[in-house]
């Protein structure tokens, strides 16, 4: 187990999330899945209880809590993308599988948990300031999934 690792609480389907993710994401895998020992408030001696896996080279935690604590956008995962190709298959990933769009290519897993879908070359003209940084940022206000092609045209000017 790594040093630091981050737990994601979800209500009783850690193990599937961990899978979902492991599929879909290059750099990802399931690792120990750990069982109750013993009955707890929200699940019963043998549940899955703890899932270990890595996320994109992020090493986490899934921990079947309950339904008590909810994700929120206060923590997301942000995939850098290298092409509207890239974009597109993570984004409709995670929403055509019971995920919903928000706004400025951030989405939201069945889960609840944030995903930004962020092309490089949003980052690289976020970076470069002045104009073109006003003009692609203007134009990423108005996407729901970043269109690659609109920003570099905005960009350009």
């Amino acid at each position: 187990m790594a040093k630091n690792t981050i737990c994601l609480w979800y209500n009783k389907d850690a193990e599937d999330a961990a899978r979902f993710y492991a599929a879909t994401f290059p750099d990802s895998a399931v690792g120990a899945v750990t069982r109750a020992p013993g009955d707890y408030p929200e699940g019963k001696q043998g549940d899955v209880l703890v899932v270990e896996f890595t996320v994109a080279g992020i090493p986490c935690i899934g921990l079947n809590g309950g339904p008590a604590i909810k994700h929120s956008e206060a923590f997301s995962f942000q995939i850098a993308t290298q092409d509207q190709e890239e974009t597109d298959r993570y984004w409709n990933a995670i929403v055509g599988n019971g995920g919903q769009e928000s706004e400025c290519g951030w989405c939201k897993d069945k889960w609840g948990l944030s995903w930004q879908i962020t092309p490089r070359v949003l980052s690289e003209a976020l970076s470069a300031g002045g104009d073109q940084a006003k003009r692609a940022f203007d134009a990423m206000m108005t996407m729901k999934k970043i269109d690659v092609a609109a920003i570099e045209a905005a960009r350009r000017g």
